[in-house]
């Protein structure tokens, strides 16, 4: 589902089927089309962007994408609450170690 924008068009051609609501012509919903979910989404997205990390490599992108996920997924809307979400992040963790290169063997042996 998308507004009438033009770039969608060929977005939506993959797919079975690609509802559209024309906001230009005072349109928001019609039925089950509707493009609200996605703008709540990116309303989070972009209050985090510019008010909590203000910059974003390219290449990070779908690390910042992944934490934003979880935070829709798991809002007070969707019955989530500061506890649940906490245990949730501390599941996630386990066994994962966040590294942006290979450790030299040299560097780690002589402290």
């Amino acid at each position: 589902m998308t507004d009438e924008a033009a770039h969608y068009t060929k977005i939506g051609r993959a797919f079975a089927e690609h509802g559209v609501v024309s906001h230009n012509a005072g349109e928001y919903g019609r039925g089950e089309i509707h493009t609200n979910t996605i703008e709540g989404y990116f309303s989070i997205f972009k209050r985090g962007m510019k008010g909590t990390y203000q910059h974003c490599a390219k290449k990070h992108l779908h690390r910042y994408l992944a934490e934003f996920d979880f935070r829709y997924n798991h809002r007070v809307a969707n019955g989530y609450n500061d506890a649940d979400r906490a245990e949730r992040v501390l599941k996630g963790i386990v066994g994962k170690r966040l590294t942006y290169r290979t450790p030299d063997p040299e560097v780690s042996a002589h402290g």
